[in-house]
């Protein structure tokens, strides 16, 4: 995107201007209009631009007083023109999309939907489908009903799918919201909102547009309490434990962002790179969205102002081992040290592509899930994730159909090396082996352990039997039946890469499970 760069003068299609060092770009007349534009969600991965139109003529309600969902997307180095989106959604009179999920397949929205028709107040899910997006059906967040009683309400959902800020008011009418969590439940249910306590909320100002940035820790939000440049600023927080209770002090992100006037909706994307949101200074009609970069071109440079903790952008596709064709599949991913459940996400069910964004510190492992499959899992280490953002490509994932013969590999194993005792981080994988038997009770394994050309073959074949016995004996110590699960060392014989490299080696070094019965 060309920008002229400009000191406080009138903008051209697009502009920018300098401010306390950071740049300030209209996005241009592809996005905005005569129309006032609120409420930029951008996608984790930077390529799709949702935001909210006010009163424009294609708006489903027309002129007066409407607002739909439009949408616009990066494509050679630029934003399109701007689209409005199609139904099911923008079927009432106010629509507004408030978060997406990293595979770009799930849209949070303004309102509480029963089988697509509207109900209350309240948020939906809508979800890519192969015939585009389904229908709004709403969260089912107790109490909420009850405690909303103000005059607006918004929110915003987490990349990780698990936890729903909120910002609204308990008070009947009031204009001063709070910003709350709820969080989703094993069994699909979510939490009482709760609020996030007073080192963020206040009693006689209002907190509201929350966003949680990719880190998962670190809230951006608007207020109007004293010490601003004006009107409403943009204020940010750290998660310092987690229930979610303690916070570090808000701090106003100061002038380089902030405006004397209504400053909101700060959205940034997994990069860290930009920061997008509603500026009415310079505009082209009564709001218009900007973006500023927040991040130096030098990697080893400190962000221009506080960003939060960098992540990793792991993307791939979910395919069939025997067909080789992309699967509709559920992404899980989890914390291997101690084997809970992160997040998920969903395939595209068009392609089987997706995204997830992954926090550094923690060694993930990643698989797919999808009916009358196994999923071979793969591992991602960001314990020592070094530098910022990163971009992970093309980390596939490929699922084993129950089928007579068919061979997998339970990648997320872990002994020490020589060793046949499985290590703690090893349980995740192994749990959900189990799982698969007691969900197909005729299935019936033989698990066979392999191991590179480095050692003697008596002492690579025993420790390949080893390594299958121990995990037979973990299945066992799990309540499957000792019959269902035969063990089988073949120590270097049944290579799957060459054993002249190191990478080639590690391939080799495997427990594999064939399916004998199902």
């Amino acid at each position: 995107m060309k920008s002229t760069l400009i000191a406080f003068s009138c903008f051209i299609f697009p502009t920018a201007f300098v401010f306390a060092q950071l740049k300030v770009e209209n996005l241009g007349n592809a996005i905005n209009s005569e129309y006032n534009e609120i409420n930029p969600v951008i996608s984790p991965d930077g390529k799709t631009l949702y935001f909210g139109r006010v009163s424009h003529p294609q708006n489903a309600h027309g002129q007066e007083g409407s607002q739909d969902i439009w949408f616009s997307e990066w494509q050679n180095s630029q934003w399109s023109l701007a689209k409005r989106m199609t139904p099911p959604l923008n079927k009432e009179e106010y629509n507004c999309a408030y978060s997406v999920t990293p595979d770009g397949n799930t849209l949070l929205i303004m309102g509480a939907y029963d089988r697509g028709a509207y109900e209350t107040r309240g948020f939906s899910f809508s979800k890519r489908t192969v015939n585009g997006w389904s229908a709004p059906s709403k969260l089912n967040i107790p109490g909420l009903e009850g405690m909303s009683k103000g005059e607006y309400m918004c929110g915003f959902l987490s990349n990780d799918g698990k936890t729903l800020l909120m910002a609204f008011s308990e008070k009947k009418r009031s204009t001063k919201d709070d910003l709350y969590v709820s969080f989703l439940q094993k069994n699909g249910t979510w939490t009482k909102p709760q609020s996030l306590g007073v080192e963020v909320n206040t009693d006689d100002f209002t907190e509201t547009t929350p966003f949680l940035a990719s880190d998962g820790a670190t809230i951006y939000f608007s207020s109007d309490r004293p010490g601003g440049q004006g009107s409403n600023d943009i204020y940010y927080t750290k998660r310092i434990d987690k229930t979610w209770k303690r916070w570090s002090k808000p701090v106003n992100l100061g002038q380089a962002i902030n405006t004397d006037g209504y400053d909101a909706y700060y959205t940034i994307a997994a990069a860290g790179d930009y920061a997008y949101m509603v500026s009415k200074k310079n505009t082209l009609g009564k709001g218009d969205i900007v973006r500023i970069k927040i991040k130096s071109d030098e990697p080893s440079a400190a962000p221009i102002v506080p960003a939060p903790d960098p992540v990793a952008l792991v993307s791939g596709k979910v395919v069939d081992t025997k067909t080789g064709k992309p699967i509709d599949a559920r992404i899980i991913y989890e914390n291997l040290a101690d084997g809970t459940e992160v997040g998920t996400a969903q395939t595209d069910p068009r392609t089987g592509e997706y995204k997830i964004v992954l926090p550094k510190g923690v060694k993930y492992g990643v698989r797919a899930v999808a009916k009358d499959f196994i999923a071979e899992a793969q591992s991602i280490d960001l314990t020592n994730m070094k530098g910022g953002f990163q971009e992970v490509n093309g980390t596939n994932l490929t699922l084993v159909p129950i089928e007579i013969n068919a061979v997998g590999v339970l990648n997320n194993l872990f002994f020490d090396t020589g060793k046949a005792a499985l290590r703690p981080e090893s349980n995740a994988e192994l749990d959900r082996m189990v799982l698969t038997f007691n969900e197909n009770p005729g299935l019936v394994m033989e698990i066979g352990g392999h191991t590179d050309n480095v050692g003697t073959d008596a002492a690579n074949l025993k420790l390949s039997q080893e390594r299958a016995d121990s995990v037979r004996e973990y299945f066992i110590g799990k309540g499957i039946e000792p019959d269902r699960v035969q063990s089988k060392g073949y120590g270097e014989a049944k290579p799957k890469a060459t054993n002249d490299t190191e990478e080639g080696r590690q391939i080799n070094r495997r427990v594999e499970f064939k399916i004998l019965k199902k």
